[in-house]
């Protein structure tokens, strides 16, 4: 890899949350292309790729990253998996926190450290933006995901400090079937059951899984990249909008709302998240040079299905 790209040869790259559903797509993408890649699981490995850790408690062996030349850190308890108890946001921070604290110190701590660390992180960074757009030189907005992404990329810290190319992550809303947000949207918009959210109008930084994955892989071989990159499509839209775009591309009646009231009750502080409004751009990932395939929410939802 002397040219700091991963598409030109064989590369070896470790990535930590490989079962999830960007985990895997990424997983995918690297192995179609001949990379070979080292998966870091929870439970007891199974396939000799497989390299068990424990984020939570921070812990993983720094010899089984020995010869990775990149390592992706995509790990953490699922943000919408469940209602936000004070038990399980203390899971969700130290999931991500001591998980990603782990991986940065062993990888400061190999003889050849990888070239590249890429971190994941959230569009949850700005938190609440209403209709003001931001992008990457924006500061970090006041709540439970704003601090949650602060510590998160902090604690990369010592993968930075070793010389390592260090890159965050924002991600927004994946536009996906197989998980995260739309995985659960689909089956209600296809059973004619779908509507907005509230009143429609917060901003939905959405991107589509290919662009998710493109962008990661795009932040992996430019070795002039470092720092936070929003992964979002360049044009938010609000979740009426959305709404309107999935009945149209799915031909379904799009008449039902849940009530903000309804949302909080079901939801408690994580409906916070779903009728907040967050218009993120994706400024240095454009300035790059990287170019959306699916630039637009229609095209977004066709290439989900």
């Amino acid at each position: 890899m002397d040219d700091g790209r991963l598409g030109g040869e064989r590369s070896r790259v470790a990535v930590a949350g490989a079962s999830g559903l960007i985990g895997s797509a990424l997983v995918r993408s690297l192995a179609a292309d001949g990379h070979e890649v080292v998966r870091l699981v929870r439970r007891a490995p199974r396939d000799a790729d497989e390299v068990r850790w424990d984020p939570e408690n921070g812990r993983v062996d720094a010899a089984a990253l020995a010869g990775c030349d990149a390592v992706v850190n995509l790990a953490g308890a699922g943000v919408g998996d469940r209602r936000w108890t004070d038990a399980y946001k203390t899971r969700i921070r130290s999931s991500r926190v001591h998980g990603t604290t782990a991986l940065a110190e062993a990888v400061a701590s190999l003889e050849r450290p990888p070239r590249v660390f890429v971190n994941g992180s959230a569009i949850g960074f700005y938190g609440e933006t209403g209709d003001r757009a931001v992008d990457e030189s924006a500061p970090p907005g006041e709540g439970f995901l704003p601090s949650l992404c602060v510590e998160w990329e902090a604690a990369a810290a010592p993968a930075r400090e070793a010389g390592v190319r260090t890159v965050f992550a924002r991600t927004g809303l994946v536009v996906a079937s197989g998980g995260g947000a739309w995985g659960r949207l689909f089956p209600l918009f296809r059973a004619g059951l779908g509507g907005r959210l509230g009143d429609g109008s917060q901003y939905w930084s959405f991107v589509a899984l290919h662009d998710e994955v493109a962008a990661i892989r795009h932040l992996l071989d430019r070795e002039d990249l470092s720092g936070p990159f929003n992964l979002t499509a360049p044009h938010p839209l609000t979740n009426r909008e959305i709404t309107a775009a999935m009945g149209r591309v799915l031909h379904r009646p799009t008449l039902f709302a849940v009530p903000a009231p309804v949302l909080r009750a079901a939801l408690g502080d994580m409906a916070g998240d779903v009728l907040g409004s967050a218009r993120v751009l994706p400024t240095r990932l454009l300035e790059s040079g990287f170019r959306f395939a699916f630039p637009e929410i229609d095209g977004a939802i066709r290439a989900a299905l």
